[in-house]
């Protein structure tokens, strides 16, 4: 049972949104056992997956490259939107992660199932 899904929607730089979300995840990796957390990218939100992003060049800090530490919680409900994957040219190949990639309909069908979504 997911009892506790991250929503990612908003691009990884020009607001903090996705980074609060990042540590608020990984906050909550204290409190639950790693198959009760789901991760989910869509919009512009997948935007936070590419490898070797550059935000020194805007003056920002890269905390994108943490996403790779959920697999070192264990953390294997990671779900991406294909068709914003395709819109974004976003792939297995130049992905932080290689996780599911799954429909628009199979994503909300999966956030159906958990008790509480957070959207970052």
């Amino acid at each position: 049972m997911i009892k506790l899904a991250f929503l990612f929607k908003s691009a990884p730089y020009g607001s903090a949104i996705s980074r609060e979300g990042l540590d608020a995840l990984l906050a909550a990796t204290a409190f639950c056992e790693p198959e009760e957390i789901a991760v989910f990218f869509m919009h512009e939100g997948v935007l936070n997956l590419y490898q070797n992003q550059k935000p020194e060049n805007i003056l920002q800090k890269d905390f994108t490259a943490a996403f790779k530490l959920l697999e070192v919680f264990d953390i294997e409900n990671i779900f991406i939107c294909q068709e914003d994957a395709n819109q974004y040219d976003l792939s297995a190949k130049n992905s932080l992660i290689e996780e599911k990639f799954i429909t628009r309909a199979e994503l909300i069908n999966q956030l159906k199932r958990a008790q509480k979504v957070l959207t970052f």
